[in-house]
Formats: C-alpha cells, structure tokens, sequence
C-alpha cells in the first residue's frame, strides 16, 4: 500500500510536503485504552497489540475470555478475517504468507525449521521472509551481543502482537471455531494462554528497562535484546560497551513466585554470555508476574533489581 501511494507511478509521486509513519502503540501508550488492571492489560495487550482501532474494539468492562470469544472467534467478527484480509490486499500469494505466519507463530522459529514447517524450499523462503519484513509482519533477531549482519543464528517471530494470537489460535482452528468456538476457547486457547503472554511479558520488560533507563533507575545501556546460544537462552540483556557494564534479566510469567533456583539459573548462564572482559561489571534483574518467595530480595546484593507487578505498575505510570 504504501509503495501504491508513494511510489513513482503514483498521481501522488512527488507531491507530499510530509509523512508520518505511524507505528503501534507501545503497552505504556496503550493504558490510555487498556482500562485493566496491570495483570490483565498484560494478557490483554497480547490479543490485540498496540493496533489502536484492535484495542478499542474491547469492551474493558467485559472480560478478557468474553472479548476474545465476541472480537475474535465470531465469524461475523472484524477480526475474525482480518489477517487474511490485509494480506490479501498486500500480496498476490497470501497463502504461502499465511503458511509462514502460522508457522513462525507456532515456535518454528529459525529458516530451517520454517522451510520444514511449511515445505517451502530455503531459497524462494528467504524471498517470502524478506517480503514479510518489509511488511514488518515479522521481525528478524540475532542474539544481543551478535553482529546483525553476520550472525548465522537468527530466529524470525511474528511482529505484532495480534497476528501471533490469530495465527496461533485462530488460523489453525478456523473449522473447529465455526462449529463450536466455545470449546475452542475452553479447550484449546484459555489453557495455553500463558504461554502465549509470557512472550508478551518478555517484550513489556524489555520496554521497563528502557523507561528504567530514561528514569535514571538504572544506568544506561546502548543495545537491549534477547540472547541465546544452543539452548541456552537469557531473556533480557543490556550491554553498555564504553565502560563494560552488561545487564542480565529474566522475566517469569508463572502463578508461582520466583526463588532461588531462578537466581543461581541466571548466575550461571552470565558464565555463558560471551561478552566485554573477565572483569566485566554485571547487573541483574528479575521480573515475575507472581512476585517473589519471602526473603529473597533481601538475601541479594545491590547488583540485583526485582519488579513484581506492582513495581512495573508504578515503573510505567
């Protein structure tokens, strides 16, 4: 669309004075509209993304469930086809666009297991993926401390929000959906929710560190990310390459507290991220929907940062 509007053959082609490109909202942005409490605006914000006409479509006095069934699991819906729709206006082969959506969202996550997922071969794949990125309906990521350029350990995940709930649920279940999408909701979404929104709760951190950073809670970090290395993987990581400072954080969407386990499992894996120097200044960070087991946060040195839900509630507003 943007390239039919602006491109040389448009009547619009060298005529603008301006343009805005408008990206979606961020979660903090999205509590103007996200009326929830913290803990459901996060599982919220996991179904709609930051799209601002999917977030107004929620009626927030409802439930989560209640919104889920009305907006997205009811054929007469306007999200019901979206994706599919907006594909089909972007592309001319939507459907090997769809595979690959469907795919990534389902946790194959590298070309390899792309190609394997959809039977498309690696060659015109990396043509479908470099289109879908220049859609930004995917994103590609290297771990952190790796060279965007030439690190051969890339992983590819769906961009937005939204289009991960619809290909996850949605797409594959559209037959089931159409016949009972009670059961589906029951059965097959409401179960594997929270691994869904611990993705979403990942990113949501990500974006406490950054407004930690512009807060002066923590010191500053050029590069943000994700790490991994075989199966190790750390959910958060800073590096601050002028003075050798290097963050370390991960983020639990799980009912239960987090302990010591998680602690001595994050000290480990520091060993493993190869970065800056032997004497390397190291900061941690915990954050954990369900808090933290009594004792902890005062058995931890001033190199720790704990957020539970209250913090992240009083960190963003």
């Amino acid at each position: 669309m943007e390239s039919e509007v602006l491109g040389h053959e448009s009547p619009l082609y060298g005529r603008r004075t301006g343009q805005i490109d408008l990206q979606p909202f961020s979660f903090q942005q999205a509590q103007d509209v996200i009326t929830y409490d913290l803990t459901d605006a996060i599982r919220s914000y996991s179904v709609t993304g930051g799209t601002p006409m999917y977030l107004t479509l929620f009626d927030y006095d409802r439930t989560l469930a209640e919104n889920i069934q009305t907006q997205l699991l009811s054929s007469t819906a306007v999200l019901y086809n979206e994706p599919e729709f907006l594909l089909r206006t972007e592309l001319r082969n939507p459907a090997r666009y769809m595979s690959i959506l469907e795919a990534v969202a389902l946790g194959h996550t590298t070309p390899n297991e792309i190609s394997g997922a959809t039977g498309i071969d690696p060659g015109p794949l990396s043509k479908y993926l470099q289109t879908l990125r220049r859609l930004r309906l995917i994103d590609r990521e290297v771990p952190v401390t790796a060279s965007s350029q030439k690190s051969k350990r890339s992983q590819y995940r769906v961009a937005d929000e939204f289009l991960r709930f619809w290909f996850r649920y949605v797409e594959p279940n559209r037959s089931s959906i159409e016949e009972a999408p009670t059961i589906v909701f029951d059965g097959t979404i409401e179960p594997d929710l929270p691994t869904h929104v611990a993705t979403t709760f990942e990113d949501i951190c990500q974006e406490a560190v950054w407004e930690a950073i512009r807060r002066g809670e923590f010191d500053p970090y050029s590069t943000v990310g994700r790490w991994w290395y075989g199966e190790e993987e750390v959910d958060i990581v800073g590096l601050a390459p002028d003075d050798d400072r290097i963050l370390l954080a991960e983020c639990k969407w799980t009912a239960d507290p987090v302990g010591y386990a998680l602690v001595e499992s994050l000290r480990d894996k520091a060993e493993n991220v190869r970065w800056g120097p032997g004497d390397r200044e190291e900061r941690f960070a915990l954050f954990s929907r369900s808090g933290f087991v009594e004792g902890l946060e005062d058995d931890l040195d001033d190199n720790w940062s704990l957020f539970s839900i209250g913090d992240l509630e009083m960190l963003f507003f």
